[in-house]
């Protein structure tokens, strides 16, 4: 799998995402969960800072588009507002349950890039996200 393929940086970000989860179940104990979101979100800020600027990434975001603001910004509150709520979850509840509830966002995004993107997935795609919802559904509540 070649880094420029976007299968290899889907699994490379599937397995941070795991990390992630891991790492903050075990760092949110004892503080609480905004705090702790904030925290995170401080060091990610720092790190693509770094990123951007190491690797001469660096634009000047005044020049963008009102349209690229609009839905940058959308998509940055509903990324704080997912992550505010996600760590509410996990300092409540188990992080294999939390996460899994989490992933319907899989489901969400196939049926929302249908309605509002255009994308057209076939039968066979349709059956798994449908098997995805059923198997989401008996993990998160198996008892």
């Amino acid at each position: 799998m070649a880094a420029s393929s976007w299968i290899f940086w889907a699994f490379l970000s599937a397995i941070f995402a795991a990390l992630t989860t891991i790492f903050a179940k075990v760092g949110i104990q004892g503080i609480d969960s905004d705090l702790a979101t904030l925290i995170r979100t401080a060091v990610v800020l720092f790190l693509l800072t770094l990123f951007v600027y190491l690797t001469g990434k660096w634009a000047n975001p005044f020049n963008l588009s009102k349209h690229t603001w609009l839905f940058l910004g959308l998509s940055g509150l509903a990324t704080g507002a997912s992550w505010v709520c996600f760590y509410r979850a996990l300092q409540i509840g188990e992080a294999s349950k939390v996460l899994v509830i989490d992933k319907f966002s899989i489901v969400m995004v196939a049926v929302l890039a249908f309605l509002f993107l255009g994308e057209k997935p076939m039968l066979k795609d349709w059956l798994g996200i449908v098997l995805v919802a059923f198997g989401l559904v008996l993990i998160a509540f198996k008892r």
